[in-house]
């Protein structure tokens, strides 16, 4: 076998995606034929196949092999916007009638009070009224976070970006779920930081899992979802949350928790048990409304100055604004109130998916605001996203949540949140009929 370069190759197959002569929904050869076929080495082979998935032309499936991507060029950390037309069942802000309403009541309440209305400036720590109504509001079941230890953030995103760049430098590697919320992959990235994915059960991620890998290559932190996870759903029950505590008192690694979507459940956070460990993050985007929303982080002691100086260097401190705001809602009851009210409509649009998607295979939580739909063999994740967009519904792939390129299982998430009830039965039971139809069988 001859020595190649294996960008070289890389070039030479993309060239061929581009001329057509490779064509979306290609099935590539295994990687030890294409290395026959090419007179190559095994490990150049694979090396060629990782740089098409990095540049996005290529997409894997678990125990299904490599195809060229039904749309090249969108893989990686960057996700679309759903066209304007389309049912959105990528993102999972819910929009409900009370949120407006909300909206409307807090605005005329400050402007009433004949104060500034938040327009003050204000660093990552807000002001000490803040930071006391930001702990009991997030305190729960055991957990009461220290006011001095709380800061602020525009949105949850900018929390998880400064919780990030606090714990790692670039070059250094952070722990997570193999499938993770899309847009760590991308805050990462730009931050020059080697996501590690961590094997994850029905339960979230693995504690023996990730004492392996931080054995193997020292981590500098681990990034997790304990409570509806983000695709899967998974919720870690009270024993796998203390073993994984007492992991990170036992290595000295310290964990962000994203609990987002911490509000459609019960569960005890990670944080009351290893608070000097853990990092807690959340957001009002979710539990109110992402037109006017504030990221919310409870720091273990020994890190809130880092992390402020975090928040202030990515210039992600919240506006007056919405720190005015988010404290109204979380002072007067009214995120509260619209906790309740999200509850049962999470619970509605789970019993609205399970009927629509009978005879499909579902994973997720029923009180969760989203689902993983596992497809049949006759479809490819990528295939089936790119038909239901043609159809009129955005959904995102497994590959969108994928730690590691080429490796996503043939599933997709759907957010349940965005649609009125009624279009999200109509377009669930089209996904249904797209799912049995097989991609043979679709017309273009």
């Amino acid at each position: 076998m001859r020595p190649a370069d294996f960008r070289t190759v890389a070039d030479a197959i993309a060239a061929d995606i581009a001329a057509g002569r490779l064509r979306p929904g290609a099935r590539l050869p295994p990687q030890r034929d294409f290395a026959y076929a090419q007179g190559i080495a095994v490990s150049t082979a694979s090396r060629v196949y990782a740089e098409l998935a990095r540049r996005g032309l290529v997409t894997g499936e678990v125990g299904r092999g490599t195809y060229v991507r039904s749309e090249p060029g969108r893989a990686g950390p960057l996700q679309p916007e759903p066209p304007p037309a389309a049912v959105d069942l990528q993102r999972t802000h819910s929009r409900l009638p009370e949120q407006e309403a909300v909206l409307a009541e807090t605005l005329a309440a400050l402007a009433r009070s004949g104060g500034e209305m938040g327009f003050g400036q204000y660093g990552p720590a807000g002001t000490p009224q803040a930071r006391d109504v930001a702990a009991g509001f997030l305190a729960r079941d055991g957990y009461a976070p220290d006011p001095a230890d709380i800061l602020f953030t525009g949105n949850g995103r900018q929390a998880l970006a400064a919780a990030l760049a606090a714990l790692a430098a670039p070059g250094e590697r952070i722990g997570c779920e193999p499938l993770t919320y899309p847009m760590v992959k991308g805050i990462a990235a730009r931050l020059g930081i080697a996501l590690v994915p961590v094997a994850m059960d029905a339960e979230g991620l693995c504690p023996d899992a990730l004492l392996q890998a931080h054995r193997a290559s020292p981590l500098s932190g681990v990034y997790l979802q304990p409570t509806l996870h983000n695709p899967l759903g998974a919720t870690m029950g009270a024993g796998r949350r203390s073993a994984l505590a007492d992991l990170l008192d036992r290595t000295g690694l310290t964990a962000i928790e994203d609990a987002v979507y911490g509000f459609l459940a019960d569960a005890r956070p990670l944080a009351a048990l290893a608070p000097d460990r853990v990092i807690l993050v959340d957001s009002l985007s979710k539990r109110v409304m992402p037109s006017l929303t504030l990221g919310l982080v409870a720091a273990p002691p020994r890190m809130t100055d880092r992390l402020a100086a975090s928040v202030r260097q990515g210039a992600w401190t919240a506006l007056g604004l919405s720190l005015a705001v988010g404290m109204h809602w979380m002072e007067g009851g009214s995120a509260a109130s619209l906790v309740a009210v999200k509850r049962r409509d999470a619970t509605a649009r789970q019993i609205i998916a399970r009927e629509a998607l009978a005879d499909l295979r579902i994973v997720g939580d029923p009180h969760a605001y989203h689902l993983w739909l596992e497809l049949p063999e006759t479809w490819r994740a990528e295939a089936y996203a790119a038909a239901a967009l043609r159809q009129g519904i955005a959904l995102l792939p497994a590959s969108s949540f994928a730690v590691t390129p080429g490796h996503a299982p043939n599933a997709v998430r759907l957010a349940l949140a965005a649609p009125s009830r009624e279009d999200l039965d109509q377009a669930l039971r089209r996904l249904r009929r797209l799912a049995f139809a097989g991609d043979d069988q679709v017309i273009e």
